[in-house]
């Protein structure tokens, strides 16, 4: 079935039995990798949870740590609706002491990125105290502020409301984090680049962390005119990047929304055809924003519809082989370790 111009998309579930049409041994299966960005979930039925991300982060790369961003999962049924969200981290870090006790040895969420209705300005302390005490992991906030006017039902998730990030209340909620030291994940749309440099001028000492390059769309009445479109999302990105506050992360192609159609075909994509599909704007962005402020990301469970989770990295490896070994370094590890404020013997040799 082909996609729809408007309304809501749904990600296709992975299909294990594809995956495996196409395996390739891995590249570098020594260098050490934080995941800068997965989720943990039950969608659609389908588990993604301790198990299922197990099994990938021991497939061969050597994943020291991850970093887990919110998803909605076991969010609270009752209790005040500000605070239920706090139900994902706990769940969570009941996975991370669940994959210690395993013995396994990659620091499963070593970071978790919760969410906290940012609107609440300076009362959303109390929701960020509830994850501190949920999780001596809790590092960051994720909010989603995506909206598209060309999709007003929504693409996948339901839109945010228009201008979120010039709101008032909202940037009050970011100046919560800032004073205490915690990151903000930025879930946008690429319209709104702009929107988003805004608020980084605005707040210098907010750590931002801009999710999936942008999220530069790919669907709709973006599914043509792609050089044009690519010239203006690298316009907005050279704006982003004068603010040093920024970092990106490098990844979240395989979402549908991007234009992504790769599980349509008969055979999963190398990592080759991955590397050159990425390379203009994975190239691009740490053109512009150096390796020091750019981190690889699986987007797992979400990218797995397109690519298994050693092709993935494979590409990525690929796609970072010009890179210098301090460069590269950064790229996989360090940029996340001190982004997130890792623990850096997670990455000792």
């Amino acid at each position: 079935m082909g996609l729809e111009v408007t309304g809501r998309y749904r990600y296709p579930s992975p299909d294990p039995v594809w995956l495996e049409r196409h395996d390739e041994p891995v590249i570098e299966p020594d260098l050490p990798i934080v995941d800068a960005h997965h989720h943990l979930w039950v969608e659609g039925g389908h588990p993604y949870l301790l198990d299922q991300l197990e099994a990938d982060v021991t497939s061969g790369h050597r994943i020291a740590a991850t970093v887990f961003v919110q998803a909605g999962y076991a969010v609270r049924s009752d209790g005040p609706v500000s605070l239920r969200p706090v139900g994902e981290t706990q769940a969570v870090e009941a996975i991370r002491r669940d994959a210690v006790a395993r013995g396994m040895t990659c620091d499963v969420a070593a970071a978790i990125i919760a969410f906290a209705d940012l609107t609440l300005g300076d009362r959303v302390a109390e929701i960020l105290d509830a994850h501190s005490a949920a999780s001596p992991a809790f590092r960051g906030v994720r909010h989603s502020v995506s909206h598209d006017p060309a999709f007003p039902d929504g693409i996948v998730i339901r839109p945010a409301p228009p201008g979120l990030l010039g709101d008032a209340g909202y940037r009050d909620g970011l100046r919560a984090l800032a004073r205490r030291g915690l990151t903000y994940d930025a879930m946008l749309y690429h319209g709104q680049i702009r929107e988003l440099a805004d608020v980084a001028r605005a707040l210098p000492d907010l750590v931002i962390v801009l999710d999936h390059l942008g999220c530069l769309l790919g669907v709709g009445p973006y599914a043509s005119g792609r050089d044009e479109l690519i010239a203006r999302w690298a316009d907005d990105m050279a704006a982003l990047a004068e603010c040093p506050n920024v970092r990106v992360k490098l990844g979240g192609q395989g979402m549908i929304i991007t234009g992504a159609r790769w599980h349509e075909r008969p055979t999963p994509p190398t990592s080759t055809e991955l590397a050159d599909a990425w390379r203009p704007l994975i190239h691009r962005t740490i053109d512009l924003f150096g390796a020091d402020r750019c981190l690889f990301e699986s987007n797992f469970p979400v990218d797995k519809a397109m690519t298994s989770y050693r092709v993935l990295w494979n590409a990525f490896k690929r796609l970072a082989a010009g890179a210098s070994p301090d460069e590269r370094t950064a790229l996989f590890s360090g940029t996340a370790t001190r982004t997130y404020r890792l623990k850096q013997v997670a990455l000792a040799a």
